[in-house]
């Protein structure tokens, strides 16, 4: 599993590619990347990372986590 700081990088980066969209459309696009291609395991850490402060997220990011967070069940932990 990705440690917390490669988690937060690869989030920011997503979040760069979506930047030039505008806060409007990027927040939604990076809550739907994360959505559709991080695993299960990637999202648990991430979003443990988010309820700990999300230290290092981009402001948008950040965002795009936390609307994901309150929509997203992950399956348990084995």
């Amino acid at each position: 599993m990705s440690s917390p700081d490669r988690l937060v990088y690869m989030a920011n980066q997503i979040g760069k590619f979506f930047e030039s969209q505008g806060h409007e459309k990027a927040v939604p696009g990076i809550a739907d990347h994360i959505k559709k291609f991080w695993d299960p395991r990637m999202k648990r850490a991430i979003f443990a990372h988010l309820d700990a402060g999300g230290a290092g997220l981009a402001p948008n990011v950040h965002e795009a986590l936390a609307s994901l967070k309150q929509t997203t069940s992950l399956p348990e932990a084995h």
